[in-house]
C-alpha cells in the first residue's frame, strides 16, 4: 500500500512538471513573438536585440533559484558544486544561438497564425528530434545504457512532429530566407541539436554523480554559467549589441515590462524542467517539452481556421502513442520494483 502511495504521488509530481512546463513555455512563447514583432514608440521601432532576452532570463533564473536555494536548502550541502555546469553552461548558450542563426540560411514551413510565428516553427522542426542526440549523446559520452523501447518512444514522438511540421501545405505557408546556403544552415542545426544533447547528457551524469542535486541546485547553476557568458557576448567591448538593448528597454518602458514578463515564465519554467531532470531525467523532460511545441502548433492551427490534414492526424496519433507507450513502460518499471520490495 506504501509503495502504491509512493507510485501514485510520483505520478502526480510527473503531472505537475508538464502543466507547468506547457502553461509557462506556451505563454512566454505569446510573449516572444509580442516582443519581436510588436512596433514601439511613435516612431514604431522594433526590438531587434533578441539574444539579450536569453540573458535578461538567465538574470532573473540566477536571482530566483538563489533566493530558493536560501529559503529552502536550511544549509543542507550534498548538491552538485557550481563549477560543475561550466561545460553544460558552453553548450546551453552557443547551442540555441546557433538555431537562431541558422534561420538565415535555410527554407522552413511558416504557418501564419496568431500564436506561433515562423522562428517557433523551424525550432519545432529542428527540436522535434531533439531527443534522440540527447540519447546518443548520454551513451557516447556518459555510457548511459537505454532500452530498445526507449528508443521507439523517442522515434514516434521526433518522427510524429517532424511528420507534422513537414506537412504544413496550408496556402498560408511562406518561405522566408535571408541568405540562401542549405550545407551551412543545416549543419548550424546539427550543431545546435549536438550541443543539445550534451547538455542534457551532462544534466543526467551530473544529478547521478550528486544524488541530493535539487532541480534549484541546477537551476543555480545552469544560470550562472549562462549569466557569465551571455554577460561576455553581449557587453564585452563597447560596441556590443546589449547596450542598445538597454537603451531600448528606458527609451520604451513597454518593451521592458514585455521582457521582464517573459523572463518571469522562463524562470517559472525552468523550475518545473530542473524539477523533471533531478526526478525524471533529462530524456523525460525533452519528450515534455518537445510535445509542448507540438501541441502548441496543433492549438495554433485550430484556432488560425486551418484543419488538420490526414497526414498531421497520423502524427497526431504518432506522438501520442510514444508519449502512452512511455508512461506504460514507466508504470510498467515501477511495478517491478515494487515485487522487488515486498517482504519474501
Amino acid at each position: 500500500m506504501e509503495a502504491h502511495g509512493a507510485g501514485l504521488r510520483r505520478v502526480l509530481v510527473l503531472a505537475f512538471c508538464v502543466a507547468g512546463i506547457w502553461s509557462a513555455y506556451i505563454y512566454q512563447g505569446v510573449l516572444q513573438e509580442t516582443v519581436s514583432t510588436k512596433r514601439f514608440g511613435p516612431n514604431n521601432e522594433r526590438f531587434e536585440h533578441l539574444a539579450f532576452l536569453n540573458l535578461a532570463q538567465n538574470v532573473v533564473c540566477l536571482v530566483w533559484s538563489f533566493i530558493m536555494l536560501k529559503i529552502w536548502s536550511n544549509g543542507k550541502s550534498g548538491g552538485a558544486p557550481w563549477w560543475s555546469y561550466w561545460s553544460a553552461g558552453i553548450t546551453n548558450t552557443i547551442g540555441p544561438a546557433m538555431g537562431i542563426e541558422a534561420l538565415k540560411y535555410i527554407s522552413y514551413p511558416a504557418q501564419a497564425c496568431p500564436i506561433l510565428d515562423c522562428y517557433l516553427l523551424l525550432q519545432v522542426l529542428a527540436k522535434s528530434s531533439k531527443m534522440i542526440p540527447v540519447m546518443f549523446m548520454g551513451t557516447l559520452v556518459y555510457g548511459i545504457r537505454y532500452t530498445i523501447p526507449e528508443y521507439v518512444c523517442s522515434l514516434l514522438v521526433a518522427g510524429g512532429v517532424s511528420l507534422f511540421a513537414l506537412s504544413k501545405t496550408s496556402s498560408k505557408t511562406i518561405s522566408k530566407l535571408a541568405h540562401p546556403n542549405a550545407p551551412l544552415g543545416y549543419g548550424l542545426c546539427f550543431l545546435n541539436l549536438t550541443f543539445d544533447g550534451f547538455t542534457n547528457a551532462t544534466q543526467d551524469s551530473i544529478s547521478a554523480r550528486y544524488p541530493k542535486t535539487s532541480a534549484w541546485d541546477i537551476m543555480f547553476g545552469m544560470n550562472l554559467w549562462g549569466t557569465i557568458y551571455n554577460m561576455m557576448f553581449m557587453f564585452g567591448w563597447p560596441t556590443a549589441s546589449g547596450y542598445e538593448a538597454v537603451q531600448f528597454c528606458k527609451e520604451h518602458p513597454e518593451a521592458a515590462w514585455d521582457i521582464l514578463l517573459y523572463c518571469l515564465c522562463g524562470s517559472v519554467g525552468q523550475n518545473f524542467i530542473f524539477l523533471t531532470i533531478s526526478r525524471f531525467g533529462s530524456l523525460t523532460n525533452t519528450t515534455i517539452t518537445t510535445t509542448r511545441k507540438f501541441v502548441s502548433i496543433v492549438v495554433s492551427s485550430v484556432l488560425s481556421g486551418n484543419p488538420l490534414s490526414e497526414k498531421q492526424w497520423t502524427s497526431v496519433g504518432m506522438v501520442f502513442s510514444g508519449l502512452s507507450y512511455q508512461i506504460y513502460l514507466k508504470w510498467r518499471k515501477l511495478q517491478r520494483m515494487t515485487k522487488k520490495r515486498k517482504p519474501m
